[in-house]
């Protein structure tokens, strides 16, 4: 098993760009139940964690995004709000 993560790695990245909010924090919870475990190899445990390491800063851009997007609600002077496209939100 361990050959064959080896052998994705270097798709590792767009494999998680892929990926949804809800299931890289579904990939990440079951690697860290994984570590917690300690049944796993040292090398597991290392290439594991790197993986982890990705997902958490996917799911962390993920929530920056959504973060932007909901800020571009804007209120107008009469309280009435302004919903911007999210097309228009730069990426």
């Amino acid at each position: 098993m361990a050959k064959k993560e080896k052998e994705s790695e270097p798709l590792m990245n767009d494999d998680i760009k892929s990926l949804s909010f809800e299931d890289a924090a579904a990939q990440l919870e079951k690697i860290i139940h994984q570590l917690e475990d300690g049944k796993v190899s040292l090398d597991e445990s290392v290439q594991i964690y790197s993986r982890g390491v990705l997902l958490k800063n996917h799911c962390e851009m993920k929530l920056r995004d959504a973060t932007a997007k909901v800020e571009k609600i804007l209120i107008q002077k009469d309280g009435t709000p302004i919903i911007e496209s999210f097309d228009e939100i730069p990426k």
